[in-house]
């Protein structure tokens, strides 16, 4: 009997761990580029997702977009929101409202076949 328990949590374990392999060897790269609007700190956000290694474009994967101010933890920080898919495959965008000018670290998270969370160090100043 307990060898048959055994025998079936090793076949769960092996199961569970293959059907969650294929994506775990992929490293997300992100290249992200802010624009603002004509609304004061508002910002459409362009996203690009790319395999780390082979550097092929991320698609079937759930972004979301949100925002901290490293100078002032816990004091500043954007809500996340969900971004969209573009034209090209790998591409996302999202609009993000900040509370202020300045240093921010923009995260991005990604869901489902491949989970990561990239942050990029941005700074976002008004238009001139």
């Amino acid at each position: 009997m307990i060898a048959a328990r055994a025998l079936l949590l090793s076949l769960f374990v092996v199961t569970v761990s293959s059907a969650s392999g294929w994506a775990a060897g992929v490293k997300a790269k992100a290249e992200v580029s802010c624009a603002a609007t004509a609304k004061p700190l508002e910002y459409d956000c362009a996203i690009k997702l790319s395999d780390a290694r082979s550097g092929a474009a991320l698609t079937g994967v759930e972004v979301t977009v949100g925002a901290d101010m490293p100078s002032m933890p816990m004091a500043h920080n954007v809500k996340p929101v969900k971004a969209t898919p573009g034209s090209e495959p790998g591409t996302y965008r999202a609009q993000i409202k900040l509370e202020m000018h300045g240093d921010w670290a923009v995260k991005v998270d990604l869901a489902g076949p491949v989970r990561d969370r990239i942050v990029k160090s941005m700074r976002f100043e008004p238009k001139p």
